[in-house]
């Protein structure tokens, strides 16, 4: 009963969740494993999610802290506690909210890890000499350069559709985290690889319906359930030009190249309101850390233009 109780709270909130704040799915994926997680030790506890209280929950944080997870990963899980049971007392579930006071181990701010542009320069380089063939060196050409110049996350990438590459677009959209839209531009080089590769891609499609077989929905489509490359496919392909580029592949990630992007920008004077909005950041904070590329800058520039700091 215990077990059902909890696995039904979850379902429940997940369910909501996707509905009414259109959380991602991997938003969604990463809640339930956390719940699980912890609704699996409370179960092993003798504990009911229906009237467990806050002593539990802190004593399971101990147990997230013994068994060493990183202080981000034990607030994420924090965060995913308090909105279950949030959730729980709006729905009347429950007649308290036992995770409301909690305070969290907050997570660290640790500078993001980034690229020099000529690192960068290295890998696009490696990207046109990377694949089997030359349709599979037009799209990694493709991947990369769209990359750099939009800062898209991997999952929006990888999933971009290809009526979203037709007409030769200056920008593109693109559907990020909760199926929020936004409009990134395209840079010159990326318009040109994407028009190479799209040619390709249309020649790919023609023979498919010569075959009487259905085009691709996608612009770098996969024989995968999923119908496009996946993210662990890329992932996979990066550390491929990596090794290429002769750089080290622990450096070099999806994730790593959308910073590179931001970086970059943010080095060369944009706004960062406007890398905001670029990158789909809902709130500017997430942003601000990225300012740590200005330092230097804002030193010279202190002490070049500041009257206390002339001599």
């Amino acid at each position: 009963m215990i077990a059902g109780t909890a696995y039904r709270w979850i379902s429940t909130f997940l369910e909501a969740s996707a509905a009414e704040t259109g959380a991602a799915r991997n938003t969604q994926l990463a809640y339930g494993r956390d719940l699980r997680d912890f609704t699996d030790w409370a179960m092993r506890e003798g504990l009911d999610v229906a009237t467990l209280q806050r002593d539990a929950i802190e004593r399971y944080l101990i147990h997230c802290e013994a068994q060493g997870l990183a202080a981000s990963t034990r607030a994420r899980r924090l965060s995913a506690i308090r909105q279950l049971f949030r959730f729980a007392y709006a729905e009347g579930w429950r007649g308290d909210d036992p995770a409301s006071r909690i305070s969290g181990p907050g997570k660290s701010r640790k500078l993001p890890i980034t690229l020099g542009i000529a690192e960068v320069g290295a890998l696009l380089d490696a990207a046109r000499e990377t694949g089997r063939s030359p349709a599979e060196r037009l799209r990694n050409t493709c991947l990369m350069e769209l990359l750099y110049a939009t800062g898209l996350r991997v999952s929006e990438l990888v999933s971009l559709p290809v009526a979203a590459a037709r007409g030769d677009p200056r920008m593109i959209l693109v559907r990020g985290k909760g199926g929020k839209e936004r409009m990134v531009p395209l840079s010159a080089p990326a318009r040109q690889a994407l028009a190479e590769w799209l040619a390709e891609w249309n020649t790919q499609a023609a023979a498919l319906r010569a075959r009487r077989l259905p085009e691709p929905r996608f612009l770098f489509p996969s024989t995968g359930r999923a119908g496009h490359l996946s993210r662990v496919g890329f992932y996979l392909l990066l550390k491929d030009m990596a090794l290429r580029a002769r750089l080290d592949p622990a450096r070099i990630s999806p994730h790593v190249l959308r910073h590179a992007f931001a970086t970059h920008l943010l080095a060369g004077g944009a706004d960062l309101r406007a890398i905001q909005t670029l990158l789909g950041h809902a709130d500017v904070s997430t942003t601000e850390i990225y300012t740590h590329v200005l330092e230097d800058r804002l030193k010279a520039l202190v002490l070049e233009h500041h009257p206390l700091a002339k001599p």
